[in-house]
């Protein structure tokens, strides 16, 4: 195929500048390992997990031959009344590395499907409960929780959703915890209890009863790594435990080893009442997302329903597809037989003092970090976003492939990643931020 603006133009590609992209595109042609190719035969590190989903590096066997045979076995069948025996295996392996209360594992497509089943899950609990007057959900600025109506409800990125006027109502959002005073802080900085005290102001405000769940990212990851400040996941989990409202963890990056344990929830030491989950999950061969929910959670929804009916009126056409079953057993093993948590948690600080390294250059605004993910925030120059876009092309060019949100670049190694192979990425980081 030619890669012509002409050739490229049916593709309507998703958060992408397309008419930009086809004059000058960026074509992806082969993975492996650490690194892509591109269509130029230059190769590109890949330093965000490609979109945090690829923490095993690219082109591992394993997962493919997995998938291959379970297609040749049993390509599909009907989630809704059958089963198939991949989607009890895997929750049976995701739910032996999730908290010790959090058992049941609901399977979807990927992780914008996992934040509207949790909403749904959350309705469904309050009304189980009797207490279906729990209409609102308190989310938080600078949140990305996905781009379905649920997800974009509870967004705190303008842009993700000031187009899109449909929204769900009662949805208010606390303040997110970035602090300009405290840049260039390393792991969790002060003031976290004040912060999350704005959920007992909703509760004043509204009533405890009215809200039904809160969702939020461990460490908000889309928006630059904002990581909890001291304190903050820990009150707002007593928040919630006084009004009677349910935790929603976010787990959609954090998951899967990124902060050195298997969730975040775990690393930072607090329990939700659900946890999303995808990228991941699958190492992104296959798309996939899961919800996660203590088991009361479960019981509550399940027992409330009368013998021999279905107990929750939601799912999808794919849920726990047989192939994505397949590729996300094969992760699993792959995580556990190589031990790639523990690899992650002990790649951390040397992947943290890189990427602090880079503080020292001019246009670095903020950096943050925690485990294996971190974000060079830039000061913006021309309007919000514009220098992290222009930096983005700039160091894909050098041979480097990052997430950039905004003015924020957000670097994710994947686990399987070398120190020589850290150097590389803040190496190239450096030069391209040196330019620009």
């Amino acid at each position: 195929m030619q890669f012509t603006a002409n050739n490229l133009e049916h593709h309507w590609m998703p958060f992408t500048a397309n008419r930009a992209f086809k004059n000058d595109p960026r074509i992806i042609v082969k993975g492996e390992g650490v690194y892509f190719t591109d269509h130029h035969g230059a190769q590109i590190i890949d330093g965000s997990s490609s979109l945090f989903c690829c923490p095993l590096g690219h082109g591992r066997k394993e997962i493919a031959e997995a998938v291959y045979n379970q297609l040749l076995e049993n390509d599909y069948a009907s989630p809704f009344g059958s089963g198939t025996p991949g989607t009890f295996e895997l929750a049976q392996k995701v739910a032996r590395i999730t908290p010790d209360e959090i058992n049941h594992v609901f399977f979807v497509n990927s992780g914008s499907e996992s934040i509207d089943t949790a909403l749904k899950m959350a309705m469904a609990y309050h009304r189980a409960r009797g207490e279906g007057q729990r209409t609102r959900f308190v989310s938080r600025e600078r949140a990305y929780h996905g781009v379905n109506i649920g997800g974009v409800s509870l967004s705190g990125m303008v842009k993700n959703r000031e187009t899109f006027s449909g929204v769900m109502p009662n949805v208010v959002c606390m303040r997110h915890t970035w602090d300009e005073d405290q840049a260039f802080s390393r792991g969790q900085r002060e003031g976290g209890v004040e912060l999350a005290n704005d959920l007992e102001r909703f509760c004043e405000t509204y009533g405890g009863t009215t809200i039904a769940a809160v969702f939020v990212e461990p460490i908000a990851g889309s928006t630059g790594c904002l990581v909890p400040p001291k304190g903050y996941l820990e009150r707002l989990r007593e928040i919630c435990d006084e009004h009677g409202i349910l935790l929603v963890f976010d787990e959609v990056i954090t998951g899967f080893g990124r902060t050195g344990s298997a969730f975040a929830s775990q690393q930072f030491g607090v329990t939700p009442d659900i946890m999303t989950m995808a990228k991941a999950l699958t190492n992104g061969a296959q798309p996939m997302g899961a919800v996660a929910v203590r088991d009361d959670v479960y019981k509550t929804i399940t027992e409330a329903a009368p013998e021999n009916a279905i107990e929750f009126f939601h799912g999808y056409t794919y849920s726990g597809h047989p192939a994505a079953c397949a590729a996300s057993i094969a992760v699993q093993d792959i995580f556990q037989n190589e031990n790639l948590f523990e690899r992650a948690n002990d790649l951390s600080e040397y992947f943290l003092d890189g990427l602090y390294s880079l503080q020292d250059l001019d246009c670095v605004r903020d950096i943050r970090g925690y485990g294996l993910i971190g974000a060079v925030e830039l000061k913006p120059v021309g309007g919000p976003g514009a220098r992290g876009g222009a930096a983005q092309v700039a160091l894909f060019k050098k041979g480097m492939h990052v997430k950039f949100t905004g003015d924020s670049g957000i670097v994710a190694p994947p686990f399987i990643s070398e120190k020589s192979h850290i150097d590389e990425m803040m190496d190239k980081m450096r030069a391209m931020l040196s330019e620009i």
